[in-house]
């Protein structure tokens, strides 16, 4: 299958390793910065290959290499639904990076241009391919945890002066959101996934305590009341000192518990059944190494999303979910502007409504 890649940034090198893994070939690479290609390229030993063209406008690359099958959209986050449409429009599969969108009307065009037009749109929510997220939803699938009282999903984490100076659009309204919509979204579209999706209820409180430099919050915490009856909450930020803590994940059934921990959800700390097995034994202790906090599910996440072209099949993380995700946010966020709890479905709803709220 025939790949081109988007943006060359921080997260890039995991879509790279991705296309290696999965034997993708590698068309070209786009990036406003010619430097930044060559860079990423270089750290896969990739510099040399004069079959991968190099272009800084996405329009021209697609244009000129209209046998492209499959795009990854890496860029800063307020670009994203706009070259995901485009993409869309001119026949090309596309791996998105979380968030998929800044704004509800954006996620909901995503997902109805991509049905009309017949493209595969696939979220960067990899860490739902992490070993240990697996094993949580399969035994929530085979209705292990019984009914389910609550989860929680606590993002602690560490980010300085120095991380938001390495790019310009980080921490602002338009371009990326704070805290919840950068480094907890992967957290929140998991909490929600395993509670059912269906969603009633946010009140969110966020606050900006220690980025004064930034637009956005840097803390922000949500109770979230589910249509089955269960109570979620959230809890992210980078106020952590001195270091990332743990990105850890809670369901309490009324027969079972599981905490996935580590610092992106990639460990089993605990793992409790009633029903409980010889094959339990492999769960517990469970620890997936990873070799940076985006953890190894990009590989997993191209390897679906590629069936699922071949295949004619939804991919495992569609449009919606990567709407769903959007929405929880963004609800969080209108919440904490308006001091009320906010009922879902969200419409009309954007990161950029809260300029000006810290």
């Amino acid at each position: 299958m025939k790949f081109a890649l988007i943006g060359c940034g921080r997260i890039a090198t995991n879509h790279v390793k991705a296309v290696i893994n999965n034997n993708l070939e590698f068309v070209a690479a786009c990036d406003l910065l010619p430097d930044a290609i060559e860079s990423l390229l270089a750290k896969h030993e990739l510099q040399n290959d004069a079959s991968i063209a190099r272009y800084t406008d996405y329009k021209v690359m697609l244009k000129e290499h209209p046998e492209i099958e499959l795009v990854a959209i890496a860029t800063e986050s307020g670009v994203h639904a706009e070259i995901t449409l485009y993409c869309i429009d001119h026949g090309v599969n596309v791996i998105v990076e979380k968030p998929m969108t800044m704004s509800m009307a954006d996620a909901d065009e995503v997902i109805r241009r991509s049905e009309e037009k017949g493209v595969k749109v696939s979220v960067c929510h990899q860490n739902r391919f992490n070993v240990a997220v697996q094993e949580m939803r399969q035994a929530l699938e085979a209705g292990r945890f019984g009914r389910i009282s609550h989860g929680s999903i606590n993002v602690r984490w560490n980010r300085r002066k120095q991380y938001y100076d390495q790019a310009p659009w980080r921490g602002k309204w338009a371009s990326d959101g704070g805290c919840l919509f950068n480094q907890c979204i992967h957290g929140i579209d998991l909490l929600r996934w395993m509670m059912g999706d269906e969603v009633e209820e946010v009140y969110g409180v966020t606050k900006q305590q220690f980025h004064d430099y930034l637009e956005c919050e840097d803390v922000g915490m949500a109770v979230v009341k589910f249509k089955n009856g269960a109570i979620g909450t959230v809890e992210g930020t980078v106020n952590v000192y001195p270091k990332n803590l743990e990105e850890t994940l809670y369901l309490f059934g009324e027969k079972g518990t599981v905490k996935i921990g580590g610092t992106s959800t990639n460990n089993i700390d605990v793992w409790d059944f009633a029903d409980e097995t010889e094959s339990d034994n492999k769960n517990k202790g469970l620890q997936e190494q990873t070799s940076n906090v985006y953890g190894n599910g990009h590989t997993s996440l191209y390897a679906d999303v590629i069936d699922a072209v071949k295949n004619d099949r939804k991919p495992y993380i569609d449009a919606v979910a990567g709407r769903n995700a959007v929405e929880m946010i963004l609800a969080i966020y209108q919440s904490a502007a308006t001091g009320a709890p906010v009922k879902l479905p969200l419409k009309d709803v954007a990161s950029a409504d809260f300029v000006g709220r810290f």
